[in-house]
């Protein structure tokens, strides 16, 4: 086992790694930016090391300015968090060069399946459904090829996520403009404009499997969460299990994620996404990393995520089977709460928390890097906490959903809290019979439009 984790992210995630690796008697090793510089994972560690200024790209993705931090602090390993440098290859081998055990899958792995394109032709070589589209990247198009995947169809940048590159095409006469606007907007998001496209679908579920693989053969899939509540292809909410999925379904979705997983070569935790539509399930990509909704799986599955990614990285085998993973112990949902403004256009508020307030009680877990006087950068992803609730069932777990939303009080910026109360209490997500057109379709952002 490690004796020092060197943590290359922030936030709470950051957070959440420092208390993890303390209940395994492990020591941590904090990088923050000096915008970064009273942020509480800085406080928490057992060391912090400031690795340059605010900018991502001067700091957090600095590759050699977080290796050297690791040399410095002594760490024998480095937790990529998510973002940043999370799903970068070619940061897992220089890890590896250094000595370092990079908590996460291996290089070839990653590469496999980090494109979204190259993600796609392992899962047809294992049989995974996919959605019908091009074989691979392309920068020209036939246009009999799309035509033979009929229109509407999807144009989808292969280096990321988050509704960057991403265009809907829904007759030949928009393709080409459309086809260099999507690898423009990827080349500037990116790095990378490598364009695919595939079968729009329209009134789809987003649904993914959390997986864990050791380095002795053995994977295992837990149950589902549903993100299908999003905004621009932004998740808002997970829950698990999904209200939509039968219990053969699940099993056939976590069977193709095993094999897709096994095909690649996946080490360590990672999550197989879907599109769920009118019965059937679509492969659509695989975040080779830890997910922003794992406490989701945590509560679900009653399994410690993050203990679990350092243990595997330390080459311990998998501690259960898949009957064991497959346990469904309570119904979970996780609220993403940012700093920003709903009622305009979702714009970020940076700033002072001139107080904070966190609900409790039974069932409540809040994870947050933030404190009341804390500021919140304007160099970062605006998310300041993950509000996640458990019950016994979805009716209940919705009420204490609502509770818990009611007692978050933040003071000195905007959040998007008083949105996640419009969804839970909306008649139709309670049905939960709903898509991933949901906030649109329903006006639960009926001010957007004249902001947007």
């Amino acid at each position: 086992m490690f004796k020092r984790i060197l943590i290359a992210n922030r936030s709470e995630i950051a957070v959440r790694v420092i208390r993890a690796a303390r209940e395994m008697g492990l020591e941590t090793v904090a990088v923050y930016s000096e915008a970064d510089r009273e942020s509480r994972h800085v406080a928490m560690a057992d060391r912090a090391v400031c690795i340059g200024p605010g900018p991502s790209k001067l700091s957090y993705l600095d590759q050699e300015a977080v290796l050297t931090a690791a040399k410095i602090s002594g760490a024998d390993a480095v937790h990529p968090g998510y973002g940043f440098l999370s799903e970068n290859a070619d940061f897992a081998e220089a890890c590896a060069k250094r000595g370092l055990v990079f908590i996460g899958p291996p290089p070839q792995a990653s590469r496999k399946l980090g494109f979204k394109s190259a993600g796609k032709a392992v899962a047809r070589e294992a049989s995974v459904p996919c959605v019908p589209g091009t074989k691979g990247d392309i920068s020209t198009v036939d246009p009999k090829e799309i035509e033979a995947i009929g229109y509407p169809v999807l144009i989808k940048a292969s280096a990321g996520g988050g509704g960057k590159g991403m265009r809907v095409v829904r007759e030949a006469s928009e393709l080409k403009s459309q086809l260099e606007a999507a690898a423009t907007e990827a080349k500037a998001a990116f790095g990378d404009g490598s364009v695919f496209i595939e079968k729009l679908l329209e009134r789809p579920r987003h649904v993914e499997i959390q997986i864990a693989a050791d380095t002795h053969g053995n994977v295992v899939a837990f149950p589902e969460r549903d993100c299908t509540v999003q905004r621009r292809h932004q998740k808002l909410i997970e829950e698990s299990p999904s209200p939509a999925l039968t219990p053969e379904i699940r099993r056939e979705m976590q069977g193709a994620a095993v094999r897709l997983a096994k095909a690649a070569g996946y080490q360590n935790v990672g999550t197989v996404e879907f599109l769920f539509q009118d019965g059937k399930f679509y492969f659509i990509e695989v975040n080779a990393r830890l997910q922003v909704e794992h406490p989701v799986t945590e509560a679900v599955a009653g399994v410690d995520l993050m203990e679990l990614m350092i243990r595997i990285a330390a080459g311990e085998k998998l501690p259960f089977d898949q009957e064991r993973a497959s346990q469904i112990r309570c119904h979970a949902i996780e609220h993403r709460i940012n700093a920003e403004d709903p009622d305009n256009g979702f714009m970020p508020c940076p700033g002072r928390l001139n107080g904070l307030e966190l609900p409790g009680g039974a069932g409540v877990r809040v994870d947050t890097h933030a404190y009341p006087g804390y500021t919140i950068p304007s160099y970062y992803d605006s998310m300041i906490a993950k509000l996640i609730v458990t019950a016994e069932d979805r009716p209940r777990a919705l009420r204490r959903a609502l509770r818990a939303l009611g007692e978050l009080k933040v003071d000195g910026v905007k959040t998007t809290a008083s949105l996640h109360a419009k969804v839970v209490a909306h008649p139709v997500f309670m049905s939960g019979d709903f898509d991933t057109h949901f906030i649109e379709t329903h006006k639960i952002l009926d001010r957007e439009a004249a902001h947007a």
